[in-house]
């Protein structure tokens, strides 16, 4: 970029800047320019440089280098340059700084200079940033008969630039002094007035900015009423009609209009100001969102997070266009429209809202997919319409970016499966098809691992109303955690919770019992300690409790009958018979029947109820005591047991 371009032309190179580094290599160059500008003879191009500085510090990037410069300009006699040095003390100054005493004298020279635009400049800057020392001593110089600190002024005989700085020096005597915002609350009707005569004054050159009648002026008569009105009903009164006329006559296809129409909006809201009015403003920023400079949406929706908790539902009228802004090329603006949508959603808009929300997620920047996987599991978890639907959306999360997700997010995924009884199959077998497409997603897996091993009976069983059922046999649900357990994908955390799984699953199949008992010992030998350790107890349990675990001894027609033994001795032993439903319909009238030889002494204790729920929601207990001497062979329904349990009989 040449040293000599102009303002407008490094303004487009830099907003055309595809990447941040890109922008950084523009302006590093661009200033490496200006300071060699700065070093050499008045060239004429003083103004011009500092002016694009004042740009690069907008941007946030250093432009310290420049205050000496601004010092410089406001002591020339040239208005161009001084107005320039004057804007640069205001945004590279304030009263900490060795430099603002530097420009003391100029501001005394310039507030008492023949032209009112000079002394405009300099009542401004000393509103702007001008230290308690600073003011004691040129306030002297200050016309009292215009500008007074303890009398209100009379503001029609102002010219507009000392009225400009007169607003600007009152603004901040307000606002660093409470005290005096009684005193100039009285003021109030003559700025409306004012303010009135600019909104509906015609054409003036000297004042014009793009058809708005000085908006530099407007801007801060604004801010100054909104400094008055806050938390003041008489003020915010007198004031609600002039915000009204203000918002329904000011252009907003240009950015004089717009900064207008924003400072409006930022005063309606901050004043009590009426609830169409409110409605009003909510609109305005609503027609920001469409409108093309990115950073005019980004103020706007700024704007319409920090009232969204008071106005939400005129808000909400403009969700669509908020979703839209998800689109948009400019990172700060996805993120602001992501914020601001995920402030959007209730349990009215929850299904459309998360549909839109779920599409951003898979094609969102990095940096915004955790912010969103949180986003969406908060209003998810506020807002599901039923289990199912939130089951079904934390998946779809996990599928999508599961390596974004919070630590939390497992747990509390398992919590919502247990409580969701009646989805159990559901969720079993959607997380089993989930585990054998890919098992990259570590929190997926865990979920679908720590599913499997609580409710692999299920899927084993391939009846399933409410999905697809899927045909699975003992050995491929086997295959899928034994592909977890070895895989270098898996963390250690995830091996645990498929080493857990295939432990439980040995209480829920019958005939791959010696294939699991295999899997669990050759990590008794893992070099991490924490899965050695854990299949060391696994093996412990196999070798000392084996004798502890369910034998299904009838299963037909829905129902399945197992048997436990409890306690048992050389002759006798206590058996719990559980019964369960898989059914639709509840069986009642249940009774358990047994009969044995005359050489076993039998006890039947009453069961726990006569009623087994269907869908396996319920079960009932019997609890059987057998005295059997002689250790013969016994029979249930047309299925002989051979033998009890190891090491019973």
């Amino acid at each position: 970029m040449s040293p000599s371009v102009r303002l407008q032309e490094m303004i487009r190179v830099i907003r055309g800047a595809r990447t941040q580094g890109e922008e950084r290599g523009v302006i590093q160059r661009e200033c490496a320019a200006i300071r060699a500008q700065f070093r050499q003879a008045d060239n004429g191009t003083r103004s011009h440089n500092l002016a694009k500085l004042l740009y690069v510090h907008m941007l946030g990037y250093p432009a310290h280098f420049g205050q000496m410069e601004c010092v410089r300009l406001i002591a020339s006699p040239r208005y161009n340059e001084k107005r320039v040095g004057y804007l640069g003390a205001m945004m590279l100054l304030d009263e900490k700084q060795d430099a603002s005493l530097l420009i003391t004298n100029s501001i005394k020279n310039d507030l008492s200079h023949s032209s009112q635009y000079v002394q405009s400049l300099a009542l401004c800057t000393l509103g702007c940033m001008g230290s308690a020392e600073m003011c004691r001593d040129l306030a002297p110089e200050i016309d009292l008969n215009s500008v007074r600190v303890a009398i209100i002024p009379s503001w029609f005989g102002l010219i507009a630039g000392v009225l400009h700085g007169a607003v600007v020096l009152i603004t901040e005597l307000c606002e660093r002094n409470p005290e005096t915002l009684e005193q100039f609350r009285k003021a109030v009707p003559e700025l409306v007035q004012i303010m009135k005569g600019l909104v509906m004054s015609g054409y003036s050159p000297e004042h014009n900015v793009a058809g708005i009648s000085d908006p530099f002026l407007q801007v801060r008569i604004l801010r100054l009423l909104r400094i008055l009105g806050r938390n003041n009903e008489t003020a915010s009164d007198a004031v609600n009609d002039l915000l009204a006329q203000v918002a329904t006559n000011t252009d907003s296809s240009k950015t004089a209009g717009s900064a207008v129409l924003y400072e409006t909006v930022l005063t309606v809201m901050d004043i009590k100001s009426e609830s169409g009015l409110r409605v009003l403003a909510v609109n305005i920023l609503g027609r920001f969102l469409l409108n093309n400079d990115r950073n005019i949406r980004y103020i706007s929706m700024t704007s319409l997070q920090k009232i969204v908790q008071t106005d939400h539902n005129a808000v909400q009228r403009h969700r669509g266009t908020i979703v839209d802004c998800l689109k948009d090329q400019d990172a700060s603006v996805k993120r602001r429209a992501l914020e601001l949508s995920l402030a959007l959603v209730s349990a009215v808009n929850i299904r459309s809202l998360m549909k839109e929300l779920l599409l951003f997620l898979s094609s969102c920047p990095p940096e915004l997919r955790a912010h969103t996987t949180s986003g969406i599991f908060n209003a998810a978890e506020r807002y599901a319409p039923s289990q199912r639907w939130h089951i079904d959306t934390i998946l779809h999360v996990l599928t999508t970016a599961g390596g974004d997700v919070r630590d939390e997010t497992v747990p509390n995924l398992i919590q919502l499966i247990t409580t969701a009884t009646e989805l159990h199959c559901y969720t079993v077998h959607k997380l089993y098809r989930a585990l054998i497409a890919d098992i990259s997603v570590q929190s997926l897996v865990q979920v679908a691992c720590w599913c499997i091993g609580e409710y692999g009976d299920l899927l084993l069983r391939g009846e399933c109303e409410e999905t697809e059922p899927v045909q699975v046999a003992e050995d491929d649900v086997l295959d899928a955690l034994e592909t977890v357990l070895q895989s270098h994908m898996s963390s250690p955390a995830t091996r645990g919770f498929a080493l857990t799984a295939t432990m439980k699953l040995s209480t829920r199949i019958t005939h791959n019992v010696d294939r699991i008992r295999s899997i669990v010992s050759i990590y008794g030998s893992c070099i991490d300690v924490e899965l050695q350790q854990r299949a060391v107890e696994y093996n412990a349990l196999f070798k000392k409790y084996d004798h502890m675990r369910y034998v299904i001894v009838y299963e037909k027609n829905g129902v399945t009958l197992k048997l436990q033994t409890d306690r048992q001795t050389d002759t006798g032993m206590t058996i719990t018979l559980t019964a369960t439903n898989s059914t639709d319909r509840e069986i009642t009238s249940l009774t358990l029947q047994a009969a044995v030889p005359k050489s076993v002494q039998l006890q039947m204790k009453a069961p726990s109820g006569d009623v087994i729920p269907a869908h396996g929601l319920g079960q009932v207990t019997q609890t059987v005591l057998l005295n059997n001497p002689n250790k013969v062979g016994l029979r249930s329904d047309t299925v002989q047991i051979d033998s009890f349990p190891s090491p019973a009989w």
